[in-house]
């Protein structure tokens, strides 16, 4: 990996760690809860930090908040010459680092309720959260983490207008993220439901394309961008983050997800682009496809039924033109945002352009 990014990927950490700490300290427990009751002892709060930490700490690609970070880079870039202070472009850097929890946060909240509502069992290669810690801790603690996402802001040396706009940002992304998850859960309730492929991109764009949203918006906003530029921004982003999703469900139905088992969106239910894709091209295997899935669903994730729907999909040519649209989609949207501030030479341009890159080579 590129030490551009590793070193960028060391401050996140650095930032992350200190909005949730492996353990409470009084500083953080200040700006978290504000002054508590003297009986709230560390062992109530790490119901709260250790689930999430933990899910935190195993990983993940960061590429949400890297993103975050460089397109702040290439809006304060762009800006540079027309700031009234010569700290402008290391401030809009430094507060596009402190923004980051929002994303990166809201994220791990919501997989441990996605693998909650799926009933997965694991997550990055460990058990589920609701697994390890209980349904009941890890639905609390993983609500608990989009609100704590929000700490962020609060000490932000910005104006309270802003602090409005940051907040007013991240809470319309967080309900077009429940909105798309709201939309996937009507569908993989009931195998007979068969959403069109519009109806797909509406659910992606909300549930996946949103955090991509939120990030780039983040990182404009944080680089002196304007409103239409963030708006701009966003838009570009969601279209990559629904990419990137395509390829997420391709990988489901190829070589399986990291630290999850092949095939297990069959089981769920999911109406991925590769189903929809064979749907349309071969509309009289609704009913089988269907069989497949409902089966699946009873006999769990090592029936016949997913192999054989994964086989039906793949000899189809579903999957492969499913994979080819989430790669052209990213790709398209990657150089669209490079170029956003008509400076693709630039090097956050050439950064972000590298980032995508190697996102879409573990992929191809």
């Amino acid at each position: 990996m590129n030490n551009e990014f590793i070193s960028r990927l060391q401050k996140i950490e650095g930032v992350l760690n200190t909005f949730l700490p492996a353990q409470a300290n009084p500083e953080w427990q200040s700006l978290s809860f504000g002054k508590l009751d003297s009986c709230v002892s560390s062992s109530h709060l790490s119901n709260l930090i250790t689930p999430c930490k933990t899910l935190i700490d195993l990983g993940g690609k960061r590429w949400r908040p890297l993103l975050l970070v460089l397109c702040a880079e290439l809006a304060a870039d762009s800006k540079k010459s027309f700031a009234l202070n010569d700290n402008f472009e290391s401030s809009s850097i430094e507060k596009a680092y402190n923004l980051t929890p929002l994303v990166e946060f809201a994220h791990n909240a919501s997989l441990i309720h996605d693998d909650i509502e799926d009933c997965a069992d694991t997550r990055r290669g460990k058990p589920a959260a609701h697994i390890t810690y209980g349904l009941d801790v890890a639905l609390n603690a993983g609500s608990w983490l989009y609100f704590e996402a929000a700490t962020c802001i609060k000490n932000l040396q910005i104006s309270d207008f802003d602090k409005v706009r940051l907040y007013e940002l991240f809470l319309l992304e967080l309900r077009r993220l429940h909105l798309g998850q709201a939309m996937d859960i009507l569908w993989h309730r009931n195998p007979q439901m068969i959403p069109s492929v519009e109806e797909y991109t509406a659910m992606v764009r909300n549930k996946t394309g949103t955090l991509a949203r939120l990030a780039v918006k983040l990182g404009v906003f944080a680089g002196g961008g304007t409103d239409s530029e963030i708006e701009n921004a966003g838009a570009i982003a969601q279209d990559i983050g629904t990419g990137f999703q395509i390829i997420d469900d391709v990988i489901n139905l190829t070589s399986g997800n990291p630290g999850k088992k092949r095939g297990d969106d069959i089981v769920e239910g999911k109406k991925s682009l590769p189903v929809l894709i064979h749907l349309e091209e071969n509309s009289g295997d609704k009913e089988k496809l269907a069989a497949l899935f409902e089966k699946a669903r009873n006999e769990g994730i090592d029936s016949p039924a997913v192999e054989e729907a994964i086989s039906l999909l793949t000899e189809s040519g579903a999957v492969a033109k499913a994979k080819k649209r989430g790669l052209d989609i990213i790709s398209s949207n990657s150089a669209s945002l490079s170029s956003l501030f008509g400076n693709n030479s630039s090097k956050p341009a050439g950064l972000i352009a590298e980032l995508f890159e190697l996102l879409q080579g573990n992929v191809k």
